[in-house]
């Protein structure tokens, strides 16, 4: 990402009010706010690490089954 590629807005007064950035940084923005948001929550953060550490997956009709769908 070069700084090229992020446009700045300005005012009247010339101003920077916002910015314009690629959608790809800005995807990457709101991974990052929304597992802050997540970790902030002991609950959350203990289940997010256990979910990262678990090697085995559950199949796809196996999880239908239990969730009732």
């Amino acid at each position: 990402m070069t700084e090229a590629e992020i446009q700045y807005v300005s005012n009247e007064s010339g101003e920077p009010t916002a910015v314009i950035v690629p959608i790809s940084l800005w995807r990457d923005i709101e991974s990052e706010r929304e597992t802050a948001y997540l970790l902030r929550s002991e609950t959350m953060k203990r289940r997010l690490l256990e979910a990262k550490e678990r090697r085995q997956g559950l199949p796809l009709d196996e999880a239908i089954e239990k969730l009732g769908i």
